[in-house]
């Protein structure tokens, strides 16, 4: 058809087919497939991988890491993990075992015991030691405070007097009282150690004693435990009323106060017997000290009656820390109401022998009463009470105010900030010495860190953050740790691994330690590598010459808050007195540089020897790639405990009237449990452990050393928040503040640790329905543990 305005204009055209722009273009367009997918690949092996790790929850200020390119990565490892960075683990064992220097521990104790440290009033001794670790290399040094309500002594008397006559007449009774002995209340100086004599050396005293004048007569009480008290009122021995006179030992001194109090007793007297000081006595031939091991008879033991088996810490602020401003509560649960002083025993010599004749005398009662350490001082430990016409004028006057304290705390930055081992020992002390408690362990703490920072100059870099810690207020009542504790108790319950605690390093030659079932494997390994100073056969290690018992973690020094509250594993060590060995003067005057020089770690070399256990285990725990816990140990343990648990139902003659699950059967149920899912996890850390050291993997394979990464964090998680799982929200029946189920002071034992307090309470007290709640709170909770370990 021919073409027109109305149709359009068709033709037919011939396009030549477009020439390519470039040469090789079927090669250039395979490559730009395979680089866009390889991008994507290296991105799913590469960068997802490492951002599935767990975000950072804790508090920024802790955090000072470089983290992963996303916002909630964790930081990188180092290039060479698992090894830690800079040094080989054998170059930094090498390190911590040669670094530390008795000449130096010398000089860190001679500083500290050169005058008076105690809590409130140490701000330079705070200063000094924030230097000193900053010189050593730990650059992140700084001081927490806290304020805190503690007591100073302003007066105090304590004077046996003998009514004579009516010659003068006495408003209240017309009785006129002769002075017959007037106590010293103070130590003697002397000459050849210069400490017992300066002039602002600290008095006589009780922390948390209330304030009272009291007169009347009084009653020799043994060593005032619950249980001597049960003997006298069994007995008929009037108290109430009375002043108590009681040995120090078998408990703690709050517990006797404590008592005594809930007995109606007007005021407590405290000294230290012979007794305690085994064969080491005058009685024995020994000369006292300066002039032999024995003890001096003038020396006193100060110390707190603050009720530690009801919570640690400022008394005003149980259960948070004592910042300025923050609400106050009343004191009166955790203190006492009635005065209490301690005195020596050679003050209290004629107390005691004016009670000759009155009252059934302690060979009457049990064997727990016999074997005092003064009959051969005419003492006959008559109980009394005094007849009355001889009473005790006791009259104790304290300050009460709310004061700073300052902690010291270093930090070293690891690899990873959200693993995290606490090593503390507290500076405080109850006299101008205290070369034994605390600043032997002082002294070791000053040189684990020195050690550390010659790992530091070469280029190490621990796997995980370290703390260091020197602790104020210890001495009243654990009070620095616990505020501190606390304070970041969010940040602990996420990030702590372990809590290293030394208080006295060395104070005699016999090694102990005490410590959460999952830290005997660490214990057992840094023994082994130290020598031992007191070798009978020439290499043998501390190991060697330790009998190994590891005990249950008792309360009295600072591991309480971080164990008993918190449930971070403790350790605690120390080499302590042999019961043949120089008397240890404690919290006394004489617990001088002098004493220590001539009768308790002459060369330091036992300072030394604890440093090094302490500096290694440590080390162990913060550089080992699986934190070397033990799950199946502390099963066993919580087994042996159940066993103890029964035997002690048995005498109480319980066992056989209890329904089947309250016989502790479905306890021992829970703990086989516990056991086999505690030995699968061992074996796979174990295993995980062997595929660390013998597997190489190539760059290009990155992804399966993230793999390994994200296993090994899983098992250490496991290891990390086992302890935990032991903590009970509500807290102990009558003591809230403890949280753990396994372990927690006495609260007739003071010191010493009870294995599961509130069941072993409930068994003391005849109490079958305490008993059920608690074996099947109990139960529930090493079931919970079970649940976590098979996750």
């Amino acid at each position: 058809m021919a073409a027109n305005e109305q149709t359009p204009l068709i033709t037919t055209v011939h396009v030549v087919p477009r020439q390519p722009r470039y040469s090789h273009s079927t090669l250039r367009r395979f490559c730009t497939i395979a680089l866009s997918s390889t991008l994507i690949v290296v991105v799913v092996l590469f960068l997802i991988p490492i951002n599935w790790l767990p975000h950072h929850t804790w508090d920024d200020d802790w955090d000072h890491e470089t983290r992963g390119p996303l916002p909630w990565s964790l930081p990188y490892p180092p290039k060479n993990w698992p090894a830690s960075q800079g040094l080989s683990y054998p170059e930094l064992q090498d390190i911590l075992l040669n670094t530390p220097n008795e000449t130096k521990a010398r000089e860190w104790s001679e500083y500290y015991a050169s005058g008076p440290h105690l809590a409130g009033k140490n701000l330079t001794q705070a200063l000094w030691t924030r230097e000193r670790w900053q010189e050593f290399g730990v650059s992140d040094s700084s001081i927490a405070t806290y304020d805190v309500y503690l007591n100073y002594p302003l007066n105090r008397r304590l004077a046996l007097l003998e009514s004579k006559s009516r010659k003068a007449e006495d408003p209240v009774a017309g009785i006129t009282y002769d002075v017959k002995y007037e106590c010293s209340m103070e130590e003697d100086v002397l000459e050849e150690d210069p400490t017992t004599g300066l002039d602002d050396r600290v008095p006589t005293f009780h922390a948390y004693s209330a304030s009272g004048n009291v007169t009347a007569q009084y009653v020799y009480v043994n060593f005032g435990t619950y249980w001597d008290f049960e003997d006298l009122l069994k007995a008929n021995v009037s108290l109430e009323g009375n002043i108590a006179i009681a040995k120090y030992g078998r408990g703690g001194r709050d517990l006797k106060v404590h008592m005594a109090e809930r007995l109606g007793m007007a005021g407590v007297v405290l000294y230290s017997d012979p007794q305690v000081d085994g064969e080491i006595t005058e009685k024995n031939g020994y000369k006292p000290y300066p002039d032999g091991p024995a003890r001096n008879p003038s020396s006193v033991q100060r110390g707190s009656v603050l009720f530690l088996a009801r919570a640690p810490g400022d008394p005003t602020t149980i259960g948070y820390p004592s910042k300025p401003g923050v609400p106050r509560q009343d004191p009166g649960e955790v203190m006492p109401s009635i005065p209490s002083v301690p005195i020596s025993y050679q003050d209290a010599l004629p107390l005691l022998q004016s009670l000759n004749g009155y009252g059934p005398a302690a060979s009457e009662f049990s064997e727990h009463w016999q074997g005092g350490g003064l009959d051969y001082l005419n003492v006959s430990y008559n109980i009394g009470p005094s007849p009355s016409s001889l009473k005790l004028h006791l009259f104790n006057q304290q300050e009460y105010v709310t004061t700073p304290i300052w902690n010291v705390i270093g930090i070293i930055n690891g690899t990873l900030a959200d693993e995290v081992v606490v090593i503390g020992n507290h500076r405080d002390a109850w006299i101008a010495g205290g070369a034994g408690d605390p600043n032997s362990g002082s002294a070791a703490l000053n040189e684990v860190i020195r050690s550390f920072g010659v790992a530091l100059e070469k280029g190490w870099k621990p796997l995980r953050t370290i703390v260091f810690a020197s602790w104020d207020g210890e001495e009243y009542g654990l009070v620095g740790s616990t505020e501190w504790v606390e304070e970041y108790l969010p940040w602990l319950s996420h990030a702590a691994v372990a809590y290293l605690n030394v208080d006295k390093s060395a104070t005699g030659q016999e090694f102990w330690a005490e410590a959460s079932p999952v830290l005997h494997k660490a214990m057992y390994e840094a023994t082994a590598l130290v020598q031992s100073p007191n070798q009978t056969i020439t290499g043998q290690t501390v190991r060697d010459t330790w009998s190994g018992h590891i005990g249950v973690l008792s309360t009295g020094s600072d591991f309480t808050a971080f164990q008993d509250h918190a449930g971070v594993p403790s350790l605690h060590m120390t080499f302590r007195r042999c019961s043949d060995g120089p008397v240890y003067h404690y919290h006394s005057n004489y617990d001088s540089l002098n004493w220590m020089d001539n009768y308790g770690d002459k060369g330091r070399h036992y300072h030394i020897a604890l440093t090094k256990i302490l500096a290694l285990a440590a080390a162990s725990l913060i550089d080992s790639p699986i934190i070397p816990f033990s799950a199946w140990q502390y099963a066993e343990s919580l087994a042996s405990y159940i066993h103890a648990i029964k035997h002690k139902a048995s005498k109480k003659g319980m066992s056989s009237s209890m329904p089947r699950q309250m016989a502790f059967h479905s306890l021992e149920l829970a703990v086989g449990r516990l056991r086999n899912a505690a030995m699968r996890f061992d074996d796979g850390a174990s295993l995980l452990e062997k595929q660390i050291k013998n597997e190489h993997v190539p760059w290009w394979k990155r992804w399966q050393k993230v793999k390994l990464q994200l296993e090994v964090r899983k098992v250490n998680n496991g290891y990390k928040y086992l302890e935990r799982q032991f903590l009970y929200d509500n807290g102990l029946d009558g003591r809230t503040w403890y949280k753990h189920v396994v372990y927690a002071p006495g609260i007739y034992t003071g010191y010493a640790g009870t294995i599961f307090p509130a069941l072993a309470e409930g068994l003391e007290a005849g109490n079958k329905t305490a008993v059920e709640k608690w074996s099947n709170i109990i139960e529930e909770r090493i079931d919970r543990a079970t649940a976590w370990l098979s996750r």
